[in-house]
């Protein structure tokens, strides 16, 4: 069985959709701010409140969220509530819209709260979206140190080294 296409902007609806209050991190923030590498997932940081983290499960069971593993990228089935959420750090999912991976603490930060500081609100594919800062993107990849990290880190300190995004032309 093959992976539902990628759709993005009906995560970030449905997320938005349930009041769902995340971080957009990861190479879907680095795309966002210029990257040229192209990703498959969406890479989110939510608020661990428990008023937040019942939103988060309501929004994965309106997605039909299921662990994504290699071994099964159809998914295994997992009881998504806000207890089981909180006792994992790192989710890989697989949803209605493509792949979902939340974290609540990406290398190099300390999680939603570290993030929220330098954030940027946007309209992404029609949908709101708090992503990342560029520099807190570049901070995650750089301490989480893998190779598909390292390959994006000096465009991503190319693109960090011209300003803000305002600024770039």
């Amino acid at each position: 069985m093959s992976e539902p296409a990628f759709q993005p902007e009906h995560i970030f609806r449905v997320l938005s959709e349930h009041g769902v209050h995340y971080v957009l991190i990861g190479g879907y923030a680095a795309l966002l701010h210029g990257s040229p590498y192209a990703t498959f997932d969406v890479d989110v940081v939510p608020a661990e409140d428990r008023a937040n983290l019942d939103a988060l499960s309501r929004a994965l069971k309106h997605m039909h969220a299921k662990v994504w593993t290699q071994g099964s990228p159809e998914g295994l089935p997992f009881d998504h509530s806000a207890e089981t959420l909180s006792m994992g750090r790192i989710w890989n999912l697989i949803t209605d819209h493509g792949r979902l991976d939340i974290t609540f603490e990406p290398s190099g930060t300390s999680g939603y709260d570290d993030l929220r500081r330098d954030v940027l609100s946007l309209t992404v594919l029609g949908q709101p979206v708090d992503v990342a800062s560029l520099a807190d993107v570049v901070r995650s990849k750089q301490a989480a140190g893998r190779p598909k990290d390292q390959l994006v880190l000096p465009v991503l300190r190319e693109i960090l080294g011209k300003g803000p995004p305002e600024e770039r032309t």
